[in-house]
């Protein structure tokens, strides 16, 4: 086999998860929660955000502009898009998206086509009924792309609806392994090359194209109901990805530490493991504790520890997910 040939081979490799064996029980999880997730983010999208002309970021809500204002289908769109990115970020960046990334395009676009050429743009969502007669319209009425009728829209409560299942959608699709790809992979290539940090760029991009629905309409509501849309879509991925639990990491810094080591293993029934430190004023020796608790159990060690030595010094930080022992069980 060629130098060529191996890189190739190697290429390919990559793509596939090396942990996941093909048809085990994981694989079927982790490709039910692609199939699951995809269909109820491109229902967010062909349903809500796209009859109200939103564009919650991605190459999703750039198609929703280019639809809202030419009528060609959102699969087009998506199509002409998705594909360079796939290839143009698979060279720059590598195989690095993997095969449930491209199968996670796939269904969106088989989705898609299938909602809007079943289902058109009709808004879920929307106050009274659906009219078509266009004579003595209210001036809110937003008419229903490619046809000639009309609806009252209910922003606010299709912003929050459409958030909730763009949310769960997406963190379905994360907990499985996937990325949604699509402007995901332009801020990583503006990344490798300015230095600019990946959360950064990705704020700006879709800050961007939320700001691109003023060409359909000078009506602010649209970019700032997509901004809301982004806010809690994402709010709702950390949710779904990490769950409600949120632990407490804690660093102690005490002169009793048989006392507050006591208390976090009688009291809370929870480990941890002490250190020498050393105090950069004095330079006298310290012990510091550090220990991972929730967020229950938390208030009742600041208040022990508060009542054991009032000049103890800890430093707390938000974790998001603690594995091993005591807490959820590594991933198999």
């Amino acid at each position: 086999m060629t130098q060529k040939q191996n890189a190739l081979k190697n290429w390919f490799g990559q793509l596939v998860d090396p942990n996941e064996k093909v048809f085990s029980k994981q694989w079927f999880k982790s490709y039910a929660y692609i199939f699951f997730g995809t269909f109820l983010f491109v229902l967010a999208d062909v349903m809500f955000a796209m009859p109200y002309h939103l564009a919650p970021g991605g190459v999703y809500g750039l198609a929703n502009v280019l639809t809202a204002l030419t009528g060609t289908p959102l699969t087009i769109f998506l199509m002409a898009m998705e594909i360079p990115l796939l290839v143009i970020g698979s060279i720059i960046l590598g195989p690095k998206f993997g095969v449930k990334t491209i199968v996670s395009i796939a269904l969106g676009w088989i989705f898609t086509h299938f909602i809007e050429t079943y289902w058109g743009y009709v808004p879920l969502i929307h106050i009274g009924e659906i009219f078509s007669d266009s004579s003595n319209l209210p001036t809110d009425a937003i008419m229903i792309t490619n046809t000639s009728d009309y609806f009252l829209p209910d922003y606010l409560l299709n912003t929050l609806l459409a958030g909730l299942l763009y949310g769960i959608g997406i963190g379905m699709i994360f907990k499985s392994g996937a990325t949604s790809g699509g402007s995901d992979i332009i801020s990583m290539i503006i990344n490798k090359y300015s230095g600019i940090s990946l959360g950064t760029l990705v704020i700006i991009v879709d800050s961007c194209i939320a700001l691109s629905t003023l060409l359909i309409s000078p009506d602010l509501r649209l970019p700032a109901y997509s901004i809301l849309l982004i806010v809690i879509e994402g709010k709702i991925i950390d949710i779904v990805v990490d769950g409600l639990k949120t632990y407490k990491t804690i660093f102690i810094v005490t002169d009793k530490y048989d006392e507050v080591r006591d208390a976090i293993i009688n009291d809370l029934n929870r480990g941890g493991t002490c250190f020498k430190g050393v105090g950069m004023y004095k330079g006298s020796e310290r012990d510091v504790i550090y220990t991972t608790v929730s967020r229950a159990e938390f208030v009742k060690l600041k208040s022990g520890i508060r009542s054991i030595d009032p000049n103890a010094f800890i430093n707390v930080i938000d974790s998001s997910e603690i594995l091993g022992r005591g807490f959820k069980a590594l991933p198999k």
